[in-house]
């Protein structure tokens, strides 16, 4: 029987990315079109265990995160679950939050959320909790619903919204959650936000850097408005072996605005390297 939270509505939807399901569809098919070839190899460490992707509006940043989920194209036998993890940049609170909907909306079709995941995560983090008034308008997440719908459409979801948080405690949730099969991770998170361009291009490579020589301690909001989360992923790196490898990195000057104030935006894989850290 249907409950009055059965299904979260999507917030963006007509404006990050297209409302129109065959436009949307169309759009996907094309940014998503050259697959990885490697990731059709039945070894599974070949696929990202976990992607950073940027969250702005398609026509922003849509190819960049795009170039991202196009490693999960072969994917669907292996991926099963993906945990979906960015900032809240309207509601503020202390913690993590999820939401207690059965589904979540995209045009392109409802996405089942892992509820048996999120309720043993709950019982397990006292600073995880239910905030559907934080993820109601929030896009950090949904703008990878898509992309997920599109080449997973059987996977379930798992939304988790990052406030005033601690990368240990971020570090915790997601450690826990890596020791699931068939779970995999979307951290989402876009760059620096409003310099000019050279400026932040300047900031984007200082940032790439900390995220692929593992100096993640040293990231804050500045570089990153993602970073506890980002934190939080590059700290499993003391108990998993851990590779980082970049993907792209544009700002919002490359793509659909004025050099004059920019954001910047990039997309890495994180692979599971098959030795683990005694």
């Amino acid at each position: 029987m249907n409950h009055i939270n059965h299904v979260r509505p999507a917030a963006v939807a007509g404006l990050f990315y297209p409302a129109d399901a065959s436009q949307l569809h169309g759009w996907l098919k094309q940014a998503l079109g050259t697959t990885n070839t490697t990731a059709e190899n039945d070894d599974k460490n070949l696929i990202p265990r976990a992607l950073i992707a940027p969250h702005a509006g398609y026509i922003y940043s849509g190819g960049t995160a795009a170039k991202a989920f196009r490693l999960w194209a072969q994917a669907s036998d292996q991926i099963k679950t993906v945990v979906v993890m960015g900032p809240a940049h309207r509601v503020g609170f202390y913690g993590m939050s999820t939401v207690d909907f059965d589904e979540l909306e995209t045009p392109l079709g409802n996405l089942k959320l892992a509820t048996d995941l999120r309720d043993r995560l709950m019982s397990a983090f006292p600073y995880l909790r239910f905030h559907n008034a934080a993820n109601e308008p929030e896009h950090s997440l949904e703008v990878m619903f898509p992309f997920i719908k599109e080449l997973l459409p059987d996977a379930k979801v798992l939304p988790l919204l990052n406030g005033s948080i601690s990368a240990e405690e971020v570090k915790d949730v997601l450690a826990s959650l890596w020791q699931e099969d068939g779970v995999y991770f979307v951290i989402s998170s876009d760059l620096s936000h409003f310099h000019p361009y050279a400026e932040a291009q300047a900031i984007d490579a200082e940032t790439a850097d900390m995220i692929e020589s593992g100096q993640w301690q040293t990231l804050d909001g500045e570089h990153a408005c993602g970073y506890k989360s980002i934190q939080g992923l590059l700290a499993m790196s003391e108990d998993v072996s851990l590779r980082v490898e970049s993907i792209e990195r544009v700002n919002s000057g490359d793509t659909a605005g004025s050099k004059n104030s920019v954001v910047g935006y990039g997309s890495w894989a994180i692979y599971q390297e098959t030795e683990q850290k005694q």
